[in-house]
């Protein structure tokens, strides 16, 4: 349950249901309830779902990546709705087994990647410019920031989703 309540659905103003719903269909969203408690700041929760959005939909990282950064980071933050929740069918169940390891199955891009957000969410103290030099091998500067700032969602989300109860 819970620990804040939600705020029902029906009782959302038109513009939160409008995001919520654009944020179903385009697999953003797949439980309501975390938005459902952030409406108690509707303001703030428009704008939450607007960068969640904007990262979604017009996003410099493809799919795959951003669904396995993702997954990695609620396998750390223990977000049930975060872990069973499925964004993208371009990840399937062998590289979700895969995903606590830095297994040859990924891509040396992806391992970058998914190397980088597990120690954003666990020891981001560690990070150092040779992880910078990584990634710069894979991805343009600007889609390193944009890395930056979806690892940084996913584990605002998820934590935030975990000391809620919202799921």
């Amino acid at each position: 349950m819970s620990r804040i309540q939600p705020i029902p659905l029906d009782e959302l103003s038109a513009d939160l249901q409008a995001a919520i719903a654009r944020g179903q269909s385009s697999r953003m969203l797949s439980n309501t309830r975390p938005v459902q408690v952030w409406a108690h700041r509707p303001a703030v929760a428009l704008a939450w779902l607007g960068l969640m959005e904007s990262l979604h939909n017009d996003s410099l990282l493809d799919e795959r990546l951003r669904e396995l950064v993702r997954l990695k980071i609620a396998s750390l933050t223990q977000c049930q709705a975060c872990q069973l929740a499925r964004k993208s069918d371009q990840v399937d169940e062998q590289d979700i087994a895969c995903i606590s390891s830095d297994s040859e199955h990924f891509s040396p891009a992806e391992r970058a990647a998914m190397m980088f957000a597990e120690l954003f969410a666990s020891d981001y103290q560690s990070i150092d410019d040779e992880h910078f030099t990584r990634l710069n091998e894979f991805f343009s500067t600007e889609q390193v920031v944009e890395l930056n700032l979806y690892c940084a969602l996913m584990l605002a989300g998820g934590r935030m989703t975990y000391v809620q109860q919202a799921y």
